[in-house]
């Protein structure tokens, strides 16, 4: 006790400030000084000097142990650029899946302080008048299917997936959570042009989530998960059939026309999956794994009601086939420079033609601007309109093949004109058009135009075969005895046997199509469909082998003669059939059906007698189109240097003569200038250009 007064218990002399002894000081500077926070702890200081002192020795023990045990220091240099790979990744994926959300939270000012910009860059509903936005559906249905998404989670894919390997029989989700972020159905357009027995619907879907599920398989100590989804695409929904009692509508089928675009935020073990070159090949192999059933020409499909075929819902027949004739391409770009740029040299150009899951490529051909193909590809059309044929140029290069312009075109068009002949603009370059020939092919249940169909010079096919693969009953369980090249089928399990785990493979002629696997069961059901092109039904037959999934041990056979299906009405077998080579009750459940190619011009001849009757009326029309490959004539420097030239074309036509424009400076003109002249049809006898 001094003799300035007590001090309250626990306080310092310097914590009490001016006065603080003082009886006349004022109350409130006592109670502020008594709630002060005190002063940190000694203690708490030392444990953060520790911890970052072991995060030091932490960081430099990989060095310490690389150079204790020699390691190459290429290795730690490879080391620390996958590092670095993975580490940009990460963030880049982590940036990119921030800013969509807060796009997703701020739409309305996002849109608001964005809407100068162009009509291409805005959604669907903005686009065409013909789509709509529907935020009602988005904010009450998601609730509901992430309920759903969660149960299939749980109760059937890990199931599946336990089942699956033995090495995965600990699998379990120990999290699943679908998030407060609502996929949204960003557009939708319905198709009434169609048939009336159907509801076609187009759904633009975009998905920003904060999705996460994270895996653990105990028996590893593994640990694994997702934070965070992006998927955009569009999703068709076709209601069929219609009915006329509750619920109306028979099933709803979906599915992808193209392939959606994906980004998935890996977390825990699956962290390695961002590593550059490895985020590609998984979110790739993601992206197959969700194509295998929901990306044409695969369809997942939800009846309502009891008593449909869903097998012929779920693989419906193709609505055609479309003959694609890659004629030749023009003005392309020069990609070939010599002298570092200093003087323009030509390209090698090849083209990859697209049409959803079927590509081709075509060869390249040397040193042009303006490749003459002459290629013909055929492909199955499921879903018109909606498929697309998408076709890129590329020139031929050793190291990386440089670009040169891309088209598309809807199938649509092609069916309802039936032969397109024209050339198309390459978009995303400076110059370029490919000539293309596409033709329509009917689809007939019918024999009659096979004849017809099978002489046209050198056709790639006849006709198309669909077979669809439903399941099997009562496989053999193999068991390999010690005789070689001996086995002895078992209907029974006996000790050491195990059920087997079938899979088709199926062959016509040199094409062979394989199926999914269905492990340990004797009774699979594969539920599958496979197309195939027929040359001639009369001298093939399709070949069915049904194996284990080490395709080594054969389960049973079975042949089918094409000619068979010739003979039936409506050129198809739906049964089950009885498999060679297995058990005595082992049998296979196919519906096979084979339809022929017709290229059936009815508006195209139709076109063609129009045109006759004006011809016979006195009425010509010619439409100029384009030149290629002309003589340069505008020689500069006198003679020393060629020039090009300014082409005009003139047409003498029964006396009358026609003068086109005139284009400046151009080898390879385009005109698309129509002329029409009458006439006397027994007078005139040629037109001259």
């Amino acid at each position: 006790v001094s003799g300035g007064g007590t001090r309250p218990c626990g306080i310092p002399a310097e914590a009490e400030g001016p006065g603080a002894g003082d009886p006349g000081s004022n109350a409130p500077s006592a109670v502020a000084a008594l709630d002060a926070p005190p002063p940190r702890a000694r203690g708490i200081s030392a444990v953060a000097v520790l911890w970052t002192f072991g995060k030091c020795l932490g960081a430099l023990l990989p060095v310490y142990l690389a150079g204790y045990y020699r390691v190459s220091t290429s290795l730690l240099v490879c080391g620390m650029m996958v590092y670095t790979g993975w580490k940009h990744a990460r963030e880049a994926k982590e940036a990119r899946l921030r800013s969509a959300m807060e796009l997703l939270d701020n739409e309305q000012e996002y849109a608001s302080m964005k809407g100068s910009r162009i009509k291409r860059d805005l959604p669907a509903w903005v686009n065409f008048p013909d789509v709509e936005k529907v935020e009602w559906l988005n904010k009450q249905v998601w609730p509901f299917v992430g309920q759903y998404l969660e149960k299939l989670l749980v109760e059937t894919i890990a199931p599946s997936i336990r089942a699956s390997s033995a090495h995965l029989q600990t699998l379990s989700f120990t999290k699943v959570d679908m998030g407060d972020k609502a996929m949204k159905v960003v557009g939708i357009k319905a198709h009434t042009e169609n048939d009336k027995g159907q509801v076609l619907l187009d759904l633009y879907i975009s998905y920003v989530g904060n999705v996460e599920i994270n895996v653990e398989v105990k028996r590893y100590f593994c640990k694994a998960g997702v934070k965070g989804i992006q998927l955009h695409g569009m999703m068709r929904v076709i209601l069929e059939p219609l009915i006329g009692d509750v619920p109306i509508v028979g099933a709803v089928s979906m599915f992808f026309i193209r392939r959606p675009k994906l980004d998935i935020n890996w977390t825990g073990l699956t962290n390695m999956l961002d590593i550059p070159g490895l985020n590609v090949m998984s979110d790739s192999m993601i992206m197959d794994a969700i194509a295998s059933f929901l990306v044409l020409p695969n369809r997942l499909v939800v009846p309502l009601v009891a008593g449909l075929h869903v097998a012929q819902l779920r693989s419906p027949l193709p609505r055609g086939v479309v003959r694609i004739h890659l004629l030749e391409a023009q003005n392309l770009a020069a990609k070939d420079n010599y002298v570092k740029g200093v003087m323009a040299g030509l390209s090698d150009p090849y083209a990859i033609l697209r049409v959803g899951p079927q590509s081709f490529t075509s060869q390249h051909i040397d040193n042009t601007d303006s490749p003459k193909w002459g290629e013909m590809y055929e492909v199955i059309v499921h879903e018109v309109p909606g498929q697309e044929l998408e076709v890129e140029v590329y020139d031929k290069d050793t190291d990386q093949d440089d670009f040169l312009g891309r088209t598309k075109l809807d199938l649509g068009i092609v069916k309802k004109s039936i032969v397109v002949d024209d050339w198309f603009t390459l978009k995303d370059t400076p110059s370029g058009r490919v000539h293309f020939r596409l033709e329509w092919l009917t689809l007939l249940p019918s024999s009659d135009r096979l004849d017809v169909t099978s002489k046209i010079a050198d056709p790639p096919s006849s006709a198309i075969l669909v077979v669809y693969l439903d399941k099997a009953e009562a496989l053999p369980v193999s068991e390999i005895s010690l005789y070689p090249l001996r086995s002895v089928f078992l209907l029974s399990m006996k000790k050491g046997n195990k059920e087997p785990s079938p899979m088709v493979q199926l062959s016509v002629q040199d094409v062979t199509r394989e199926s999914k696997t269905c492990y340990t069961t004797i009774n699979p059901e594969w539920e599958e469909a496979f197309t195939f092109f027929i040359q001639d039904p009369l001298k093939q037959d399709i070949d069915i082998q049904v194996k284990d999934a080490d395709r080594v041990q054969t389960l049973g056979s079975l042949t089918i003669p094409l000619s068979r299906l010739l003979s039936n009405s409506n050129l198809s077998l739906d049964q089950w059939f009885q498999l060679d080579n297995s058990g005595s009750a082992s049998r296979i459940y196919i519906n096979t059906v084979l339809r022929v190619n017709s290229l059936i011009l009815h508006s195209y001849c139709t076109y063609l007698f129009e045109s006759l009757h004006f011809i016979f009326q006195g009425l010509l029309r010619i439409h100029l189109l384009a030149g290629q490959n002309l003589v340069p004539k505008d020689n500069l420097m006198g003679g020393m240097v060629k020039g090009k030239s300014d082409p005009y074309v003139k047409m003498n036509i029964g006396g009358e003569t026609f003068t086109s424009s005139v284009i400046k400076a151009n080898l390879n003109p385009t005109w698309h200038e129509m002329y029409e002249v009458k006439f006397n049809f027994m007078v005139i006898a040629a037109v001259t250009f």
